[in-house]
């Protein structure tokens, strides 16, 4: 583990205010982020560093760094927990996380987060076009993370759901019949379906579901102060309108908010647990 975490590699440059130039740059140590997330996960690290420079001046410089390996999400929880390999990551909220780590409670995502769309295979298109009620719905099986906020909502409505702990399986098992469908924020979406496409993958067209679940950045409990600085820097930067001008760049975040806006999709309210 020591080695590993001696391999990190450098993600941004170091900010130095003139009065604080003498100071041990705060290291800030992140996830690394897949590839199949690539598009929408480097919004959260523009927005962390965002954050971070903003509070510069009173806080002093920063050093953001990638972890070397990527880690599941429950092996992220435990690093961060137990302050280890890592010091932030980000994620929809739960009972657990709320209960193990100190989250910053301003939504990353906004309603993002609350839409979910369907990846399934193109044959199965009509199937799902035909399902009205969730009682329809509760006839198809969904896959899922293992410890995803989403996983634990699906079955608190009655939805069955297939987990795996490793996230890059779901798609072969979606392709192989293992399951019906693999929900995804609608802002993932449109990256991973031509990620996958080769393997006969679509998004659904008629189908979204929507439940609340603020998308926030998380620390130890054990380090407050990060949090709060990292809050208050997110706070700065909606002010400026900063933080609005980053949300409206990403261009998955631009479609996503058109096809929420043309309200032609059947929505499902779920429950939450």
């Amino acid at each position: 583990m020591r080695g590993r975490r001696a391999a990190l590699g450098l993600i941004a440059a170091t900010a130095w205010p003139a009065r604080a130039a003498s100071a041990a740059p705060l290291r800030v140590v992140i996830p690394a982020v897949h590839p199949s997330s690539q598009e929408h996960a480097g919004y959260f690290v523009q927005l962390l560093r965002l954050a971070l420079e903003k509070t510069v001046v009173g806080d002093g410089p920063f050093d953001i760094r990638f972890f070397s390996e990527e880690m599941s999400s429950p092996r992220q929880m435990t690093e961060l927990k137990n302050r280890g390999a890592i010091n932030v990551m980000w994620d929809g909220t739960n009972r657990q996380r709320e209960a193990e780590l100190l989250p910053v409670r301003i939504s990353l995502l906004r309603q993002l987060n609350d839409y979910r769309v369907f990846l399934i295979r193109q044959e199965d298109q009509p199937r799902f076009a035909a399902v009205r009620s969730l009682d329809d719905l509760r006839k198809l099986t969904a896959g899922a993370g293992v410890n995803w906020p989403s996983t634990e909502v699906l079955r608190a409505n009655e939805l069955p759901v297939i987990a795996s702990i490793n996230f890059e399986s779901l798609f072969p098992m979606l392709q192989a019949k293992r399951f019906d469908d693999l929900p995804r924020g609608v802002y993932e979406a449109w990256y991973e379906q031509r990620e996958h496409s080769a393997q006969g993958l679509v998004i659904e067209q008629t189908i979204f579901l929507h439940y609340q679940v603020p998308f926030y950045f998380f620390v130890s409990r054990s380090n407050p102060a990060l949090a709060e600085r990292i809050e208050r820097g997110l706070r700065l930067a909606q002010d400026d309108g900063s933080f609005d001008r980053l949300f409206h760049s990403i261009p998955s975040f631009k479609r996503s908010l058109d096809e929420i806006d043309t309200g032609r999709r059947r929505v499902f309210e779920l429950k939450l647990p």
